[in-house]
């Protein structure tokens, strides 16, 4: 819902708020006064095309700024887009242009691009015009309404069929790949094939670089371990009877303290330290020596281990950092072989799949065209009863569905779905866009949006003098649709008949005056005296006494209409309820 639109320097509007309400908002005015430009405004607002020449005469900026209630299905996008929602609802948005160029577009004071700002408005504001009745004569939209139409159940087999179709895509897309690789599947047997050899040849084990890196630096370094070894171990034991080591000195350290340990206990805690002493340096003795025999120097050996080690260097630069790598991408390099020489049974394979899921998706896709076709009909005859009490008693409206049996297949399925209408006898059924007459395409937009009122998700239905080419009893019916619609949705209706201003729960006006020699647009809400003199100058021109009257006749049957109607809708949301 539209809660408020402000606008700042757009053509002869300088400063501007207004507040909307719920149900059905009436805007008139005289020609010129403004009412087109706050749908420019609110074109702009939704990341619709500006002009230049749309910024008030004189100044460098203009703003236009709304407070939305936030639908719920927009939430969602809204947090795609790193936008927090409001706690009480509202969604704030504004865009600040400059005649230099320059877009500011801002949601909830997030700074957005204009294609960001599109893609909110279409969640939030439907604009039908004269020469603009926007989402429905898109066909896409056509064929989601009918579907919607439909119900629950076909929407269900629509998600399903989608989920099948793009499993069906995946397998075409392998199958081109592999048709592909077909076409030089002997240069790349070769090098799988040879890749795979070589590295099995290599018969490489987890960690072995690591390990032979170690090995080698050993190896390398044999004689001085050796000789390191050798010092260390005569330093501990000793060499013959000629040096003695340094546990022969500790051991006799020990023997001068063991006379005098009675004497004191802490001699004696001395003197087993050095025991102990002893026998730790006699276990790093036997380590030593025990490592040291384990040393051999090996130039055999060695050669072995650096060549290993330039073999696993040399995989390395062709296929991984580690041994880890290597392995791994000589598996990848098997499975790429199996693939190649025996593509045919995996063509095969998946020829099948496709085959399986094609049966699929045609049931399917069969099964929501004749879901279609019976909704079709119901549409039909409803709308063609509104048309009726539209004047357009002998209008004809068909859903056209062609269903392609050569299965080419579509998110949408096997469907071409096209709105087509008659207004007149012996014009012909023809598409929505090629209605000449801009008061029967009024008409007919307005008959499928009471219809689909029901399932269209736009909170905000805007309607730009669709009554152009309307009058009398036709004018009054148009009006009744419209409020109508507003039982459901917020409608926001720019009109110059007095039979559809009646109507109104919310009037309002929009006028221009003259300030200092500059033109200047202004809004009031209409209530009592004022709005019955409004409601008579749109029935002729005056608000004598007898106009006034009718005026005011006209605008008590409204509140009657619209508290039937009203009820009616409380009658029906009790029904579905049960």
């Amino acid at each position: 819902m539209l809660l408020q639109l402000s606008v700042e320097n757009i053509a002869i509007i300088e400063k501007l708020t207004v507040e909307l309400d719920d149900g059905l908002n009436i805007l008139t005015g005289e020609t010129g006064a403004g009412k087109s430009i706050l749908i420019d405004a609110v074109n702009a607002l939704l990341g619709g095309r500006i002009s230049r020449e749309l910024i008030r005469t004189g100044e460098e900026r203009a703003k236009v700024e709304a407070v939305f209630q936030t639908p719920e299905k927009l939430a969602q996008v809204l947090n795609d887009m790193g936008i927090d929602t409001e706690e009480d609802g509202t969604l704030v948005i504004s865009r600040q242009f400059t005649s230099q160029g320059r877009n500011i577009c801002r949601v909830n004071g997030n700074l957005v691009t204009v294609s960001q700002l599109k893609e909110i408005g279409e969640y939030l504001i439907d604009i039908h015009g004269q020469n603009d009745n926007q989402s429905l004569l898109r066909n896409q939209v056509q064929v989601d309404c009918l579907d919607k139409f439909s119900g629950s159940e076909l929407l269900r087999e629509k998600e399903e069929y989608r989920d099948l179709l793009a499993r069906y895509r995946e397998t075409g897309r392998k199958i081109e790949e592999l048709k592909a690789k077909d076409k030089e599947r002997a240069r790349l047997e070769d090098l799988y094939r040879y890749q795979v050899n070589e590295i099995e040849a290599a018969n490489l084990k987890k960690d072995e670089d690591i390990e032979l890196s170690q090995q080698s630096r050993l190896l390398s370094n044999a004689e001085e371990i050796i000789e390191a070894f050798s010092s260390a171990y005569t330093c501990l034991v000793g060499e013959d009877d000629v040096v003695s080591g340094a546990i022969d000195q500790v051991q006799r350290a020990q023997s001068a303290l063991t006379g005098i340990s009675d004497l004191d206990p802490d001699f004696g805690m001395i003197s087993e330290s050095l025991v102990d002493i002893t026998d730790r340096l006699e276990e790093i003795a036997r380590q030593i020596r025990h490592k040291r025999e384990q040393i051999n120097y090996d130039p055999a050996l060695q050669q072995e281990v650096e060549e290993r080690l330039a073999l696993i260097e040399a995989l390395k630069r062709k296929y991984g950092n580690t041994v880890d790598e290597i392995i791994r991408y000589g598996e990848e390099a098997r499975q790429k072989l199996e693939e190649v020489t025996d593509i045919e049974s995996h063509l095969a394979d998946l020829e099948n799949r496709r085959k399986e899921l094609d049966e699929k998706l045609y049931i399917k896709a069969l099964n929501i065209h004749k879901m279609r076709v019976k909704a079709a009909e119901e549409l039909r005859s409803r709308i063609t009863a509104q048309l009726k009490d539209l004047e357009m008693p002998n209008a004809e409206f068909l859903v056209d569905i062609k269903f392609d049996q050569a299965r080419n297949y579509t998110e949408n399925g096997l469907d071409t779905i096209e709105f087509l209408i008659s207004p007149n006898p012996g014009e012909g059924l023809k598409p929505l866009n090629r209605i000449a007459s801009g008061g029967e395409m009024s008409r007919i937009m307005l008959a499928i949006k009471t219809i689909l009122a029901d399932v269209d998700e736009i909170d905000v239905l805007i309607f730009d003098e669709i009554d152009t080419g309307v009058s009398g009893k036709a004018a009054l019916k148009v009006g009744e649709k419209l409020l109508e619609i507003s039982m459901k949705h917020q409608v926001i209706c720019i009109t110059h008949h007095a039979q559809i201003a009646s109507l109104a729960k919310s009037h309002y006006r929009i006028s221009k005056e003259t300030v200092s020699e500059r033109t200047l647009a202004r809004i009031e809400k209409l209530d009592g005296t004022e709005r019955e003199k409004e409601v008579a100058r749109l029935l002729s021109g005056d608000d004598s006494a007898s106009t006034s009257r009718l005026a005011r006749e006209m605008i008590e049957k409204g509140i009657g209409l619209r508290e039937k109607q009203s009820t009616e809708q409380d009658i029906r949301m009790k029904r579905k309820q049960r």
